[in-house]
C-alpha cells in the first residue's frame, strides 16, 4: 500500500512530530507510515486523513 501522508503533510507544513501530536502517536509511527512500514489501523488512518483536510481513499492507494 502506498500513501500520500508525507506529500500531504509537507503541503500543509507540518512536521512529524505535530502531526504525530495532532493524531495520538509518535513522530516515530508517523515516520513508519510514510516509509510504507507500518499500516495503519482504521482509526488512525480517519485521523489522519481529518487532520490533513483529506479523504482516506486520497491517502492511501494499493500498491504496483
Amino acid at each position: 500500500m502506498e500513501n500520500q501522508i508525507r506529500l500531504l503533510r509537507q503541503e500543509k507544513g507540518l512536521s512529524q512530530e505535530a502531526l504525530a501530536r495532532r493524531c495520538g502517536v509518535t513522530r516515530q509511527t508517523i515516520n513508519a507510515i510514510e516509509n510504507n512500514k507500518y499500516d495503519p489501523t482504521l482509526a488512525l488512518a480517519f485521523r489522519l486523513a481529518g487532520e490533513l483536510g483529506t479523504t482516506v481513499d486520497r491517502l492511501f492507494s494499493p500498491g504496483p
